[in-house]
């Protein structure tokens, strides 16, 4: 199987997109919050790879967008920014659990 660099970096990006509007998002919601180098550049990262992942994931399928057999790197960089939601819900249907974890008695 071939597998061009372009894609699998649109999906990294995509996910190091999305961890960084988290960051974002969590130091904007919460007041007194110290920016931890370490820990944003952590959850850049990891979200990157989950990002690569589920682009590569994609590309392994075979699955066709628009008729174009080859996945384009713009929807690789879309699939990598959804791709943590895509991930958690594909473990939800193969598991059948309607959520990944609960907490208290819920």
């Amino acid at each position: 199987m071939n597998y061009s660099a372009p894609i699998l970096i649109a999906g990294f990006v995509g996910g190091a997109l999305r961890g960084i509007v988290g960051y974002i998002k969590y130091q904007t919601k919460y007041k007194n919050v110290d920016f931890k180098p370490w820990h944003f550049a952590g959850m850049t990262a990891t979200a990157g790879v989950v990002g690569l992942l589920a682009a590569w994931a994609t590309k392994d399928l075979g699955v066709s967008f628009a008729g174009v057999e080859e996945l384009p790197s713009s929807v690789a960089f879309i699939i990598g920014y959804a791709g943590g939601d895509f991930i958690e819900n594909l473990f939800k249907i193969i598991s059948g659990k309607s959520v990944l974890y609960s907490i208290g008695n819920s």
